[in-house]
């Protein structure tokens, strides 16, 4: 057993950010999956969105993310959001950190949903990478602060005074590692790896939703998944992102036919919320049985194309695409909107266990993240739930706990081909666009994957696989619950949003799925 004063989980833009902001209140053990360079917030190419431009204000922010959210942002929720980011960038610029700038002042771009130019960006379009080292830099060099690579979490650990610590699979050594410690911290990012076609590393399985789940949080509005309009179509069927800010300076998609097809459908056209984009974009695909549209460039300068995108402009070349002319595109599985439930600190409701980051479903994004306001997420998130955790530090003594898990290297294979079968399952029927028969056929291949999987207690590989099924069954029963199309949901036998629905869907171990109402009022209103 190793004790700490934090157990953080997780190694994405919200993790690191919470070790570094831990690391003054205490010893950080700090655990990843993979290394601290593999994750969502490091390939981040868009940028992080904060007012900080003199013709914005964090009320238009607010309005854009309400909007793009579909009538299901808390607004308590958002108004922290705002109003805190432009304070937790500023304090990232005093602490050395470099956002790219123009004429002596912050470079501002545009992206999809937003009215204003508030989307600050470093190193053109490899924001997540030069922000996240910038903070790993910060946790490298706080002796408070261990980092643990390849430990994947596998259990949590609670008493009646709530979470304590984990167990994990420490793949340097081979053997389960036990952490305790007075608060532990869930960063450990999304779900959509869990489709056949993804921008996220292969590793963003939903590990820890099924943790959550299984220690019994709430786990909130999970049929919402979104899909990235633009992500590099190739025949070999892996996805390579393409920001949203191309389309913010000024690209245009285009059909087989070589016709603009946003425009009409949307006020802001190639600009609209990536729900409309996506959705238009796998129509456009399937009435012309083509599985890309092109995202054209070539009535750009071509020299500000190839300075503002230096990253995917070398990626396209290195595809035998000339970003300058045009770019194959299909959408792909980006970001879980939904995730566990927490409050505006990011408190669960396991005392002791708080959740940051693409994880949490903290009323933020509603039925679609507004773009960019991800990473300022966890920012403002993460401060909130470590100088909470300052004044709720678990006294309680931690009881003895015996390491009980072991590996079966012959059970890699069946895991492999069970993560297939799951993916062409949640593509097939869980996709863009849904209906009641699909998603009921998805819940029944699911149902029998599980009856014939030999499933071991205490084995990684078992584990791993029923974690793997628990995540799909959790987007499917919501989304099979929600009769109604609303931002990254849509039903093509319910079309129309439905003033029903206007309600955040829980779904907790061995309770019945229920709902609960959308906070539409400031907290002191």
């Amino acid at each position: 057993m190793r004790s700490y004063d934090y157990i953080i989980v997780g190694s994405g833009l919200a993790g690191l950010y919470t070790a570094y902001r831990a690391s003054v209140y205490g010893k950080v053990a700090l655990l990843t999956k993979s290394n601290i360079r593999e994750s969502n917030s490091y390939f981040a190419q868009g940028g992080i969105a904060a007012v900080t431009g003199e013709d914005d204000a964090p009320l238009f922010h607010f309005q854009d993310t309400i909007t793009a959210g579909r009538g299901l942002c808390d607004y308590p929720a958002v108004h922290v959001l705002v109003n805190e980011g432009p304070v937790r960038i500023q304090e990232l610029i005093n602490d050395g950190m470099h956002f790219d700038t123009e004429n002596g002042e912050l470079a501002l771009g545009l992206e999809g949903g937003h009215h204003q130019k508030r989307i600050l960006h470093a190193g053109g379009d490899a924001t997540g990478r030069m922000i996240t080292n910038f903070v790993i830099d910060k946790v490298e060099h706080c002796p408070s602060v261990e980092v643990f690579d390849n430990h994947a979490v596998i259990a949590l650990l609670q008493d009646e005074h709530g979470c304590y610590g984990v167990r994990c699979w420490d793949f340097n050594e081979n053997r389960e590692e036990v952490f305790t410690g007075h608060n532990v911290l869930l960063t450990s990012g999304g779900t959509s790896a869990i489709y056949k076609r993804t921008t996220n590393p292969h590793t963003t399985i939903g590990d820890g939703l099924a943790l959550t789940f299984e220690a019994g949080c709430e786990i909130a509005d999970m049929e919402f998944i979104q899909f990235h309009p633009s992500a590099i179509y190739t025949p070999s069927g892996e996805a390579y992102l393409v920001s949203e800010a191309v389309r913010g300076e000024g690209a245009h998609l285009l059909n087989q036919q070589g016709e603009r097809f946003m425009v009409g459908k949307h006020e802001l056209a190639e600009l609209a919320p990536r729900d409309i984009v996506a959705q238009s974009i796998f129509l456009q695909m399937k009435q012309n049985n083509q599985d890309y549209v092109y995202l054209s460039l070539k009535h750009l300068d071509p020299e500000k194309i190839k300075k503002r995108f230096p990253n995917i402009f070398e990626k396209c070349a290195e595809l035998g695409i000339d970003m300058t002319d045009r770019i194959p595109v299909a959408p792909a599985a980006h970001y879980t909107v939904g995730g566990v439930r927490t409050d505006l600190n990011g408190r669960t409701n396991i005392p002791h266990l708080y959740v940051c980051g693409e994880l949490a479903s903290s009323g933020i994004m509603g039925a679609n993240r507004l773009a960019s306001n991800s990473l300022i997420e966890c920012l403002v998130y993460g401060k909130r739930a470590v100088e909470d955790s300052v004044r709720n530090r678990r006294e309680a003594p931690v009881p003895e706990i015996t390491p009980r898990f072991r590996l079966d290297a012959r059970k890699l294979d069946a895991y492999l081909q069970l993560k297939t079968e799951v993916a062409d399952i949640m593509t097939q029927e869980a996709g863009i666009i849904r209906n009641k028969s699909g998603l009921q056929e998805g819940l029944n291949r699911l149902e029998a994957l599980k009856a014939k999987e030999n499933f071991e207690a205490n084995e990684y590989y078992s584990l791993v696989s029923k974690n793997l099924l628990t995540v799909a069954e959790l987007i499917i029963r919501s989304a099979l619950f929600r009769e109604e199309s609303r931002g990254g949901h849509f039903r093509s036998d319910y079309p129309n949003p439905e003033d029903a629905f206007v309600c955040h869907i829980i779904q907790q171990k061995e309770k019945e799925i229920r709902t609960l109402p959308v906070q539409l009022k400031m907290e002191n209103e």
